[in-house]
Order: structure tokens, then C-alpha cells, then sequence
């Protein structure tokens, strides 16, 4: 399934206003008031409980879906990659026609998807949780302490003082109702002192089409990176299949992250832990 700028944009995001986020500064995990909340990504889990395997999968980022029509709020985990491989085997572990496996939970079903070298139909599957690894496991912590960084300096600070960070985005479509919050640490964080200025890159995150709905509701999420330097607005890198053009013609097709575009948002960067 190729998704497009058009897909994303065609009913607009309007600008946001007061964000579903409700951060509060320096807030400790449980405190009578706090209102952040942020998962703690390096202690965060899904286990299967299958006898054949109780997979780990580490959790790479979270996607939370509100849809005020339905009335109801679903969340999707999307776990780290790996490649394909000879499980549990003697010899061989990797398969020789190897491919990235990636998988996201989400309202019963894992979406999983396997991007070979070439365009494969395979590309995703949606199954139910009892087809795959068994009733998952959620083993998820919330960060102990996390302050908000509201200000360049905060960011700057807890960029070089080596503290966790974590990332929300926020998204809305006005037609639709929907509204989206991305959350994912952040892996790749540019500071320019003589600019002033910070810019998160990081990815893959869980990047949901809320220009409509889908059938399974699962199905509404791409394989994306997000980058943004300002709390308004956020740019967005989708993995699809993307032509490869060489002296002006089209050779052949890859899975590749392609066709950037920009949507309005709200972005809050999150520390783990407090500033000095």
C-alpha cells in the first residue's frame, strides 16, 4: 500500500490549541497533581506467552488514537525491527532471503511488517494476537521523573548532560474528529549554539492516516521518521515503495522512506530525570 502526501493532507490538519498532553514541569510519576505521563523506553517490553516462544520485543515508540465519535482511545505499540530468521535453530540462524520484521500491537491484532530487498505483497499483515506469540505481555514503565523542556536552554542542557528524551506529537483532523499523539524516545538530537536552535530526527515511529477510518482500525498506520525544530509544526518521511531512477528513468521499485511532507502540530520534548 503506497501512501501519499495527498492520503495525509486531503482533509487538512488544522492548527492546535490547547494540547491533550497536559505536561507539567518536573513532575514526579505519582505525585498528587502530576499530570505528565511519558513511557520510560529503555525498560519498556511486550512479551508473548506462547510455550514456542515468549518473544521480547522492545518497544520503540506509542501511538495513542482518540476518536470522540466512537468514543474511545486506542493505543498501539510499535517494537523494535529485526531480521528474519531460523528460530530457535541449530545452524543458519539468519535466512538467507532476509528481510526487516517489524511488528506493532494495537486492539487485539499485530501489523507486522516484512520489507524485503524487493516489492513484496507481504509487505503487511494484520493477525490476531492468538495467531502470533499468544495473549501479549505488556511489561511498560512510565518514567519515575520527567521534566518538561520548554525552552532551548532546557533542551540544550539536557541534550549535553546526557539525559533520556522523550517526544510527543500531537495531531488533529478537523473533518474527521481524529486525533493522534505520537510518543517515542528520541534517538538523534541536533543543537546549534550559534543558532540557537535544536531538531529532532528520529524513527521509525507509528505515523496513523487520520484522514479516515479504517477496517481493521490498525491498518490507519505507516512506517514513518519524524523530524521538527519547532513546537508547531512537524515533517514526515513515510517507508514505501519508492521508485529508483537512474539517468532519468525508472529502473525499479524499494521499500524506501520517501516523499516527505508536513503536517501542523504540537511537539513537547520530555526529559527523563531532573535538570541540575
Amino acid at each position: 500500500m503506497k501512501r501519499t502526501r495527498r492520503e495525509f493532507l486531503q482533509t487538512g490538519a488544522a492548527a492546535l490549541g490547547g494540547s491533550c498532553l497536559g505536561v507539567k514541569a518536573a513532575a514526579r510519576a505519582g505525585d498528587p497533581g502530576s499530570e505528565m505521563r511519558c513511557l520510560d523506553y529503555g525498560r519498556s517490553f511486550i512479551c508473548g506467552t506462547a510455550a514456542f516462544n515468549n518473544v521480547r520485543f522492545w518497544v520503540e515508540s506509542r501511538t495513542t488514537i482518540h476518536d470522540p465519535e466512537a468514543g474511545e482511545s486506542v493505543v498501539y505499540y510499535q517494537c523494535a525491527s529485526c531480521k528474519s530468521e531460523n528460530t530457535f535453530g541449530e545452524k543458519d540462524l539468519f535466512h538467507a532471503d532476509n528481510y526487516d520484521f517489524l511488528p506493532i500491537l494495537g486492539q487485539g491484532n499485530w501489523l507486522v511488517f516484512r520489507r524485503p530487498a524487493r516489492i513484496s505483497p507481504n509487505y503487511r499483515t494484520v493477525r490476531p494476537v492468538d495467531e502470533m506469540w499468544g495473549e501479549p505481555r505488556l511489561i511498560l514503565h512510565e518514567a519515575a521523573e520527567a521534566t518538561l523542556l520548554d525552552t532551548f536552554e532546557k533542551i540544550r542542557d539536557a541534550t549535553a548532560a546526557g539525559l533520556p528524551i522523550v517526544t510527543q506529537t500531537e495531531l488533529r483532523n478537523e473533518e474527521t474528529g481524529l486525533r493522534a499523539v505520537i510518543e517515542c524516545p528520541t534517538k538523534t538530537m541536533n543543537v546549534s549554539l550559534e543558532k540557537g536552535m535544536y531538531q529532532v530526527d528520529t524513527g521509525p515511529i507509528a505515523l496513523p492516516d487520520l484522514s479516515r477510518r479504517f477496517d481493521p482500525p490498525i491498518q490507519c498506520l505507516s512506517l514513518a521518521f519524524v523530524a521538527f525544530n519547532a513546537p508547531h509544526f512537524a515533517d514526515f518521511v513515510v517507508e514505501q515503495p519508492t521508485a529508483v531512477v537512474e539517468e532519468g528513468e525508472e529502473k525499479y521499485e524499494i521499500y524506501h522512506f520517501s516523499s516527505p511532507f508536513s503536517l501542523p502540530a504540537k511537539n513537547t520534548l520530555i526529559a527523563l530525570g531532573r535538570l541540575e
